[in-house]
């Protein structure tokens, strides 16, 4: 049985992570939250190359005239009118600390809905990989990440989400949507991650 999981990181983009971004995620440029994340999905990132696990990093980004967007949602009404991820611009390019590295184990995956899942080649991926295991991190906690790991548990993955390496605006909803994916899947650390599966490995 293939026990090596498979890292999804969601959304470490500029427009989301950096202090000029559009969309942001609540935190200050100064503020120690916003390091604590970088400096946690930092760690992950480094942990599965470090261990040769498959990462998959996912982006959402649309075409700079918005024809690709759905407009029935209030979120990505907002999107359009703020002028974020425009597809081809720095806003929707991977945070420059965060950012993919050219390598086999190393996959991007655009999409244009809330779940990763949702009209894109990600599970055909995850099945090329023989994945059972996701470990889940990203921006923001309640949609993306939430969102991509309800799909998930729905499509048999067992899944784990790097708590730390997650944020949302309001730390009260952060918080909430990690209890509530705690219903469907391993709420954690990072590290705590890469320690379970990395003594897995050795074992």
């Amino acid at each position: 049985m293939n026990t090596t999981p498979v890292v999804l990181a969601l959304h470490y983009q500029n427009d989301v992570l950096h202090p000029d971004g559009r969309i942001r995620i609540g935190l200050g440029d100064q503020d120690p939250a916003r390091e604590a994340l970088i400096a946690a999905a930092g760690r992950l990132l480094a942990g599965a190359r470090a261990d040769g696990w498959p990462l998959i990093h996912v982006r959402i980004a649309f075409r700079p005239d918005y024809a690709d967007l759905a407009r029935n949602t209030p979120i990505f009404r907002r999107t359009e009118e703020i002028g974020a991820v425009r597809d081809g611009e720095w806003g929707a390019g991977f945070f420059d600390t965060l950012a993919p590295v050219e390598s086999k184990r190393e996959f991007v995956v655009k999409h244009t809905r809330i779940s990763a899942f949702y009209g894109t080649q990600l599970e055909q991926l995850l099945q090329l990989l023989g994945a059972r295991t996701l470990i889940v991190a990203g921006v923001a906690t309640h949609s993306v990440v939430e969102s991509t790991v309800r799909d998930a548990a729905d499509r048999g993955f067992d899944v784990w989400v790097a708590a730390d390496a997650c944020a949302a605006a309001d730390r009260n909803v952060h918080l909430a949507s990690l209890a509530s994916m705690g219903l469907i899947a391993t709420v954690t650390e990072a590290d705590r991650a890469l320690e379970k599966f990395r003594g897995e490995a050795c074992t």
